[in-house]
């Protein structure tokens, strides 16, 4: 198994997580999460889910960096400085302990494109066999995103509009 282009992407998005998080600046911190929502963008369409880096392009990498900056730019410079308190102890160890955890219990999880995973086993046949009959829809994504899960899409346009609404309150211009 080669890791030429994995193992660098990984390290970028690490890079820029970490970046986001020691920065001083809340402009420098708007740019790196730009960043690190592009390299997962990146990491989505890699691992094949087209439709979810699509999203964290456009959403994550895009328009939040934007309203972000926006919203900075109306601020004092002042106000864009982060003034961080000392980490507790506590954190300190416990969150690399966490991590090394989470690395440890990933081990469980089925293999990149394992024919023998539960979800290639159980809930995808069922959604490529039945998707035309129950929906009458030839395309088995938009089965799945409008028919069997519609509650869920509906739920997350919610989301995005309820978003898009609040960033819109606090872009607003006041009139003078």
């Amino acid at each position: 198994m080669t890791y030429s282009f994995e193992l660098p992407l990984l390290v970028l998005l690490i890079l820029t997580a970490g970046g986001a998080i020691i920065v001083k600046d809340l402009i420098s911190a708007v740019l790196l999460l730009g960043s690190y929502s592009f390299f997962l963008a990146l990491i989505w369409a890699w691992l094949g889910a087209a439709d979810v880096a699509f999203v964290e392009a456009v959403v994550g990498a895009g328009l939040a960096t934007v309203f972000f900056l926006l919203t900075l730019f109306r601020t004092a410079p002042a106000d864009t400085r982060i003034r961080r308190p000392r980490p507790p102890v506590v954190a300190v160890f416990a969150l690399p302990l966490l991590g090394l955890l989470l690395l440890y219990a990933a081990n469980d999880l089925p293999g990149f494109g394992d024919p023998a995973s539960p979800a290639s086993i159980h809930v995808s046949p069922h959604y490529l066999e039945n998707s035309l009959a129950d929906t009458k829809t030839p395309n088995v994504v938009n089965s799945v995103l409008m028919d069997y899960r519609a509650l869920d899409t509906l739920i997350e346009t919610v989301v995005v509009f309820t978003s898009g609404v609040a960033c819109w309150l606090l872009l607003r211009r006041d009139p003078e």
